[in-house]
């Protein structure tokens, strides 16, 4: 990745993928977001990374989101991604919200995972490094460490905010009775929780019963991470399972014993109403995930720029019929 002279796209703003509030506070989201989870690590394809990362900033995906963990080896999806923002985007930092997080293992020893004070302003600080940045525009608690007081956990939050190495906290995967404990504690310390980041798709829905009426109660921002469940709500799987995606490894969230008849079934049942709906099927995925008001984003993961312009396409139709929704939600 050399230096380039890169302009961004003069209509980024005029012809994006639009933005929302976050819960009620001031900031704006882009409605799709990228996440630098797979494809930005040091094994990965450089050059691709690049043009990813300009091809989102080009349609108004102003947020990226990252973790301390993220790439292959951890820590080499910031690395890389700091790289990038200094050799081609360092001019325009304030366009962006850049996001990370820590509570899952980073390094070895009882301080590298969890929640503590301690190894939560470590890694944030480590992560500042290794991005070269001064501050990140969220940071959040990763998951919720039932070995440590969710007071320590959020009283560490606040610091980071009142050091300026945060401009916004919040939280991730947290139970619904931590997460109300975590809103109320932020509150207190003058440093309201922006945003909940949790799973949500088609097939994972059990957030709408507890999660997102929460966090509209609170005025909480909500963005979803694994819209297309680790890709089963694309046509990947249809007709078998790919060399190299991600069921065909060994290691990773999603296995192959996963791909049953029956979840083939469904996925070409809801690829037939996408197609009735002149969209692919991780278009209405994303769509499906998006036609809700409580939820202000979705990450996305993308390996090509080809990948990243389908998923953006997705905002063209957001709106469902009611008969849609019932047999979308009847193979969920």
């Amino acid at each position: 990745m050399s230096k380039s002279t890169y302009t961004p796209a003069d209509d980024r703003y005029t012809n994006s993928v639009g933005y929302q509030k976050c819960g009620k506070s001031g900031l704006q989201l882009p409605r799709i977001s990228l996440g630098l989870w797979h494809n930005f690590g040091e094994v990965d394809n450089a050059d691709e990374a690049l043009k990813m990362i300009h091809f989102a900033f080009d349609h108004g995906i102003t947020h990226f989101d990252l973790a301390n963990n993220y790439g292959t080896p951890f820590g080499s999806a910031e690395k890389n991604f700091g790289k990038i923002l200094k050799d081609h985007l360092s001019s325009y930092r304030d366009e962006m919200i850049i996001s990370t997080k820590a509570g899952h293992e980073m390094w070895q020893g009882p301080y590298g995972d969890g929640g503590s004070r301690k190894y939560l302003i470590s890694s944030l600080d480590q992560s500042l490094q290794r991005m070269k940045l001064d501050y990140v525009d969220i940071f959040y608690s990763h998951r919720y460490d039932p070995a440590t007081p969710v007071e320590e956990t959020m009283g560490a939050l606040s610091d980071m905010v009142k050091q300026g190495k945060a401009l916004y906290v919040g939280i991730s995967k947290y139970p619904i009775d931590k997460a109300r404990e975590a809103y109320r504690i932020l509150r207190e310390n003058g440093t309201p929780c922006l945003i909940n980041q949790d799973k949500y798709n088609i097939f994972t829905r059990q957030i709408e019963q507890n999660v997102l009426p929460l966090a509209k109660e609170q005025g909480i921002g909500f963005i979803a991470f694994s819209p297309l469940a680790q890709g089963l709500l694309t046509d990947k799987y249809m007709n078998g399972i790919p060399e190299n995606s991600r069921a065909a490894h060994s290691y990773g969230f999603l296995q192959k014993n996963q791909i049953t008849p029956d979840m083939v079934s469904k996925i070409t049942k809801l690829n037939e109403i996408a197609f009735q709906r002149g969209q692919s099927l991780a278009q209405m995925a994303l769509a499906w995930c998006l036609r809700s008001p409580e939820v202000n984003s979705v990450i996305v993961g993308a390996s090509s720029v080809k990948q990243l312009q389908n998923n953006i396409d997705a905002i063209q139709n957001t709106e469902f019929s009611s008969d849609e929704l019932w047999r979308i939600g009847e193979l969920g």
